[in-house]
């Protein structure tokens, strides 16, 4: 595979996590995961891959996602917050 469709599956799939994450529902953040350790295992099965190397690759990969997860629902809990101060502004 090319190197920039890599960077670019790599990108498209932090903006998804954040996205997914960013909405009102957490439990959305745990759609990249099981795609990407599914993805990762389905490469590991098929010889594609070192044990080492998927080991290494699936834990920097979990730890990205989860810091991306972390960041959308700090986000969406800022917005919420500042809805919240715009309704109460609004009351008086």
């Amino acid at each position: 595979m090319n190197e920039w469709v890599r960077i670019g599956l790599i990108v498209a799939m932090c903006g998804t996590q954040y996205g997914l994450s960013s909405r009102r529902n957490p439990a959305l953040g745990i759609i990249v995961p099981i795609i990407f350790v599914s993805v990762m295992t389905w490469i590991l099965m098929t010889g594609q891959m070192e044990m080492v190397l998927y080991s290494v690759l699936l834990v920097v990969g979990l730890l990205f996602l989860a810091e991306e997860w972390s960041r959308g629902r700090k986000e969406y809990k800022e917005k919420t917050t500042q809805e919240l101060h715009k309704m109460k502004s609004q009351d008086f």
